[in-house]
C-alpha cells in the first residue's frame, strides 16, 4: 500500500465531519484555517476521492465521507488505546512478564515476592515457568521467556545478569549417622560417603559432583532425585547424604525430624542466585525494577543463610 493517512489528517477529517465547518474545525484542532484546508485537500488527493462538499462556510459530507468517517474515528480511538496501554504498561512493568524460576529456589521465594508485586503493580500479569536452569536459559535465549531467576549463572555475552542474593548450602545427614555429632564436617571426613544429587541440568547436580571429587566421596548417579523433596526423603532413610540450599531449608526442614544440617569445612558451600534477561532488551528498566523488589523481598524474609545483594 503506497499511502496511509497520518493521525493528524484523520483528526482533521473527524473534526471537520463533526463541525461541518472549516473555521470551527481549525479552531478545535489549534491550527489556522488555511493549514487545515490545505492538509485536508491533500488527504482527498491522496485517497483519490472527495470527502466533503464545500459551500459558503459550511460543508457537507459526500457519500465517501459518510462511509469513511466512522472508520477514521475508530482508527483514532485505536491509536489512543495503544498509547493508553503503553502508559499502563510503564506503570506495571510492561503489563506482562514471562518469568522462569529454578525449582530449587522459586517455590520458596515466589510466595513472598508475588504478594509484593501484586500490591505494587496491580495490573501486572506474571506467567511463571518452573524448570531446571539449563532449560530456562534455552527458553530465555529463544525469546520464550522474558527473564529468569537461576543459580550460579555462567557468564554470557548475549545475556545480562544481576546478582539477586547469595545462599548458603548445607549438608544433611541422618540422626543415626556417625557424622551427626559434629557441628562442622571437615571435607576429608566425607571420603567414601555416598552423596545424593538432583539430576543433570540442575546446578546442585554439579555442586554435589564437585564435592564428591574434592572429598573422594561416592557420587550416586543411579539414584538422582527429581526434586529437593525426593532428595530429602532418600536422605532421611539413610540412602546417602545430600546438599540443601537455605531457602528450601527454611521452608521444609522445620517438619523434618530425621535429618541434621551441617556446615562442610574446606568446600565451597554457597551459591549465587541471579536475575537474567537478554542483553540489549528494550525492557531492561522493567527487569531492573523487578530486581529492586526481589532484593527487598529477600531482605524482608530474614532467612538465615540467604543474603540479598545491594546495588
Amino acid at each position: 500500500m503506497s499511502f496511509r493517512p497520518s493521525p493528524r489528517q484523520l483528526e482533521y477529517f473527524v473534526t471537520l465531519g463533526e463541525t461541518l465547518h472549516f473555521g470551527k474545525a481549525a479552531e478545535r484542532c489549534h491550527v489556522s484555517q488555511p493549514t487545515l484546508s490545505s492538509q485536508f485537500r491533500l488527504l482527498e488527493e491522496q485517497l483519490g476521492c472527495s470527502l466533503v462538499e464545500r459551500g459558503s462556510g459550511a460543508v457537507s459530507l459526500t457519500a465517501a465521507g459518510e462511509r469513511l468517517l466512522p472508520v477514521a474515528r475508530q482508527t483514532l480511538e485505536k491509536l489512543d488505546e495503544i498509547v493508553a496501554l503503553a502508559q499502563a504498561g510503564r506503570s506495571n512493568m510492561g503489563g506482562l512478564i514471562r518469568l522462569g524460576v529454578s525449582p530449587t529456589f522459586g517455590p520458596y521465594f515466589m510466595p513472598f515476592l508475588l504478594p509484593r508485586l501484586k500490591r505494587e503493580f496491580p495490573e501486572l500479569e506474571l506467567y511463571i515457568r518452573e524448570d531446571r536452569p539449563s532449560l530456562l536459559e534455552e527458553s530465555l535465549s529463544s525469546g520464550k521467556l522474558d527473564c529468569i531467576i537461576t543459580p550460579d549463572m555462567p557468564p554470557s555475552g548475549h545475556l545480562t545478569d544481576r546478582i539477586l542474593c547469595r545462599e548458603n548450602v548445607s549438608l544433611a545427614v541422618p540422626r543415626t549417622h556417625p557424622l551427626a555429632g559434629l557441628d562442622v564436617v571437615p571435607v576429608s571426613l566425607l571420603k567414601g560417603e555416598k552423596l545424593l544429587s538432583l539430576s543433570q541440568g540442575f546446578r546442585l547436580h554439579d555442586d554435589v559432583q564437585a564435592l564428591a571429587r574434592a572429598a573422594g566421596a561416592e557420587f550416586l548417579q543411579d539414584y538422582e532425585g527429581t526434586s529437593l523433596d525426593a532428595l530429602r526423603q532418600m536422605a532421611s532413610i539413610g540412602m546417602g547424604l545430600a546438599l540443601f540450599p537455605a531457602a528450601y531449608i527454611a521452608s521444609e526442614f522445620p517438619k523434618e525430624p530425621d535429618l541434621l544440617l551441617k556446615r562442610v569445612e574446606g568446600a565451597a558451600m554457597k551459591r549465587t542466585i541471579h536475575l537474567v534477561w537478554r542483553a540489549g532488551s528494550s525492557r531492561s528498566d522493567h527487569f531492573e525494577e523487578l530486581l529492586v523488589h526481589a532484593r527487598q523481598t529477600l531482605t524482608d524474609m530474614q532467612v538465615e543463610g540467604l543474603e540479598a545483594v545491594d546495588g
